[in-house]
């Protein structure tokens, strides 16, 4: 298996296919490409990650770089920080949602996003050459980072803070002993709710699958049944992304966060956005948007993807399917602790048990599979099993194959080494019969 490189960063089993060397030099390669400044330094809580994050602390100190060490936090913090204190970009030490084997890197850019496909490829693509510079940079610490970007989503327009705090919601938190282990209980203690903490500890030890997937989340929906809570969140190891189980005890489904967040939005405080959100997402977002009369843009699969349409459209709000939450306000990134209290801010304001406002929105069917393919699709080839004047072919991203009232994409995936097939529909027949129709017909 190849370190995988992607927009998303890289990828890679620890000791095998990553290495502290091999982070150094794209560390390198990361501070060549970027304007002179300050880099910050962050980490997920894998165990591994304390030697990568001391080799590249001491390669870009080499090279001249101050490093605001934040230690075990947020990748939406650290986008957060960089947005804030105007950095010169910064590096997390993370796999996201990879099993803990794995780590990577993601590279930041100036203004707290990812680097786009272009400077992404430009990083990918240098050679850095030895040289030490002659003052070396120093190591600033950061304690306690997290709870800047608490203050900034506390202080959120579109969120009424004291209508939360007044409902005293309970809570329980799941962050699979992530980097949200402080920052996203802390958050939602300071909205006044009771707070229940399960996998909140920092050791990296993963207790279930880091996807914040329905099939992972047992402890949680038996938390929330057993503690009678309101609500209950998770989040993948490095939480931008969230996950959502409702008052008896039930997994949403990860897509349903942005149709809620972006509901919350819309419905209280602004209408007539343009919503930015990728390829693979939910349909319910396009009905959401319509009902308060706004548009849908879609991007290529990928964060940077949507921030880059977020950009271009001077979009306010999106995200992805898999839980991740962009609002422009506090930065342009996904984040678990904006998810949250947008979601939050929704219950508090329907007056209502969560499991009722779920039923007022829209849901469909989502089948998420994925196969092990080495060669290239035939995309053209693909598209004869599917000819009718009722369907739509969206290619750029793999080949997303749409009719009125279902949809199935299939792509390679940008952080691990799988070929994705999604598809979407009102029923799971429906939805089943669209994966194997691929499957069965044209990959096999």
């Amino acid at each position: 298996m190849k370190l995988i490189t992607s927009i998303s960063g890289i990828r890679g089993i620890y000791g095998q296919t990553l290495t502290d060397s091999i982070a150094s030099n794209y560390a390198h390669s990361f501070s060549d490409i970027q304007a002179s400044g300050t880099i910050l330094l962050a980490q997920d809580s894998r165990p591994h990650g304390k030697y990568l994050y001391k080799k590249i602390s001491q390669t870009l100190r080499a090279l001249g770089r101050d490093v605001i060490s934040c230690g075990i936090i947020p990748t939406p913090t650290a986008q957060y920080i960089i947005k804030e204190k105007k950095l010169a970009g910064g590096v997390v030490i993370t796999a996201s949602h990879n099993p803990i084997e794995w780590n990577g890197l993601k590279f930041l850019d100036d203004d707290g996003c990812f680097l786009n496909p272009k400077k992404m490829e430009e990083l990918l693509s240098n050679d850095p050459k030895s040289m030490t510079a002659n003052k070396a940079g120093d190591m600033i610490e950061f304690e306690n980072a997290y709870q800047t970007h608490i203050q900034n989503v506390l202080n959120l327009n579109c969120i009424d803070i004291d209508k939360i705090k007044a409902k005293n919601f309970k809570v329980v938190v799941d962050t699979v002993n992530g980097a949200a282990y402080k920052a996203l209980p802390e958050l939602l203690e300071k909205l006044n709710c009771d707070v229940i903490k399960i996998h909140c500890d920092n050791d990296g030890t993963f207790p279930r699958g880091t996807e914040p997937i329905p099939s992972h989340l047992k402890d949680l929906s038996k938390a929330v049944t057993k503690h009678n809570t309101d609500i209950g969140f998770a989040t993948d190891p490095d939480a931008d992304r969230l996950a959502i189980v409702d008052n008896h005890g039930n997994p949403i489904g990860e897509e349903s966060t942005l149709v809620l967040a972006l509901e919350s939005y819309l419905k209280y405080y602004q209408d007539s956005q343009k919503v930015v959100t990728n390829l693979s997402t939910s349909m319910a977002v396009d009905v959401i948007a319509h009902k308060y009369n706004s548009t849908v843009q879609r991007s290529s699969v990928g964060e940077i993807n949507v921030v880059e349409k977020m950009k271009e459209l001077n979009s306010v709000i999106g995200g992805e399917g898999n839980g991740g939450v962009i609002l422009e306000e506090s930065h342009l990134g996904r984040d678990s602790l904006v998810a949250s209290a947008l979601v939050l801010n929704h219950l508090a304001q329907s007056d209502i048990p969560f499991n009722e406002i779920l039923d007022n929105i829209p849901r469909f069917i989502m089948i998420k599979d994925k196969i092990n393919l080495q060669d290239d699709i035939d995309f053209n080839h693909i598209k004869t099993f599917f000819q009718n004047d009722d369907l739509t072919f969206i290619q750029g991203d793999g080949l997303k194959i749409l009719w009125k009232d279902k949809w199935v994409h299939i792509r390679k995936s940008n952080t691990e080494p799988i070929i994705r097939i999604i598809s979407e529909a009102a029923d799971h027949k429906t939805a089943r019969d669209l994966i194997d129709s691929l499957r069965d017909n044209i990959i096999s």
